[in-house]
């Protein structure tokens, strides 16, 4: 190789200097790049078979607005091989210290056991906390588009962070996740860019929520409802949530910001249907509104798609499953629901570990 002269040597460098200075703007405004990473304090399950990175990165709005959001991108100890999943965690909270990422107490019992199974098999796993969680803005619960763009952009920054990793995935989500999941599947032709979606794997999502919203107030699960006037308030400045709640129940709205979800469903638990929303029903307007954005399957996953939901599960109806699987049949998408008799809504996850690692490597093969 020829010698450079050190005149010519030092233009390069400032040339190349004056590139990255110029292009750096615009490459942190694109889904996934990653703008800070440290290393992440895991639970003892998962830091004995992982090491983790903590990571801020750029994802978007449902109206293509560019934002920031965090999440964890978990790496196998032993065993490790070049493929993808992103893991959709359940519900947590609205706060940013409920955000798993950095709060080992939310980063629930059965999603240690999903995601130590997913590492097993020598998958990277990218694991978001949702935009809102951890970051600025108001956490957009229950608006699968919100989840769905974030889940496919920690697998991009995951890929950013370590150029070996596979173009394929797979996502994988529990309740809250499992419907980011299905709605990550809805919008990847479109999205997801260089990124090739195997198949999604979704425990007990949600779903239909038309079906069952008004069986909600009165229960000991109201809580839940609470947080999901609020998801949509995050996306809809002109809905108010406090024209819905009635008196008893818009006083106790500081636990949204407090508390994570067992401190949010203690507090609204012993309302009655009447203390918790205006005349104990939620209006049939809201309650299109809330399945508007909540709902999967109004337009077609693009890869294969596992339903995993347990017979008791007390917080998302198993009927809810059993009509979106014929939903997602009837757009011609394989669509397997695996029934997990006597589970509840946690055990389910718990109880088909196994099964739904097994489903996602014959999408990988």
């Amino acid at each position: 190789m020829r010698k450079i002269s050190r005149l010519l040597l030092a233009a390069l460098i400032t040339a190349a200097g004056m590139l990255v200075a110029t292009a750096g703007p615009a490459y942190a405004t694109l889904p996934g790049f990653v703008l800070s990473s440290s290393t992440a304090s895991l639970p003892p399950t998962l830091s004995a078979v992982a090491t983790g990175k903590r990571i801020q990165y750029v994802t978007t709005n449902i109206n293509g607005g560019v934002i920031t959001a965090t999440g964890l991108v978990l790496t196998p100890k032993t065993g490790k091989n070049n493929r993808v999943v992103a893991w959709g965690h359940g519900t947590t909270g609205l706060a940013d210290s409920c955000a798993p990422s950095t709060n080992q107490t939310v980063f629930w019992e059965e999603a240690r056991i999903a995601v130590a199974e997913l590492l097993s098999r020598g998958w990277t796993v990218a694991a978001p906390d949702y935009p809102g969680l951890g970051t600025p803005q108001a956490h957009p619960y229950l608006i699968g588009a919100s989840a769905g763009r974030s889940l496919i952009d920690n697998v991009r920054a995951a890929r950013n962070l370590d150029a070996a990793l596979s173009t394929q995935y797979v996502v994988d989500g529990h309740s809250q996740g499992g419907q980011g999941a299905l709605f990550a599947s809805q919008i990847a032709p479109s999205y997801d860019g260089t990124l090739v979606l195997k198949g999604t794997a979704s425990i007990a999502p949600v779903s239909n929520t038309q079906e069952f919203i008004n069986f909600i107030p009165g229960t000991e699960g109201q809580g839940y409802l609470v947080m999901a006037l609020y998801g949509v308030a995050a996306v809809d400045p002109s809905f108010k949530p406090a024209n819905v709640l009635a008196a008893p129940a818009e006083a106790k709205v500081g636990v949204l910001q407090t508390g994570c979800l067992y401190e949010i469903l203690a507090a609204y638990q012993d309302l009655t249907a009447e203390q918790l929303v205006e005349g104990g029903v939620v209006p049939d307007a809201v309650v299109a509104k809330m399945a508007s954005y909540e709902n999967p399957a109004q337009t077609a996953p693009s890869a294969p798609v596992l339903i995993v939901h347990g017979t008791d599960d007390e917080a998302v109806p198993f009927f809810a499953s059993e009509i979106l699987a014929d939903q997602i049949a009837a757009y011609g998408v394989p669509v397997t629901l695996e029934t997990v008799p006597n589970a509840n809504h946690d055990q389910a996850v718990i109880d088909t570990a196994d099964l739904v690692a097994d489903w996602i490597a014959t999408r990988f093969t």
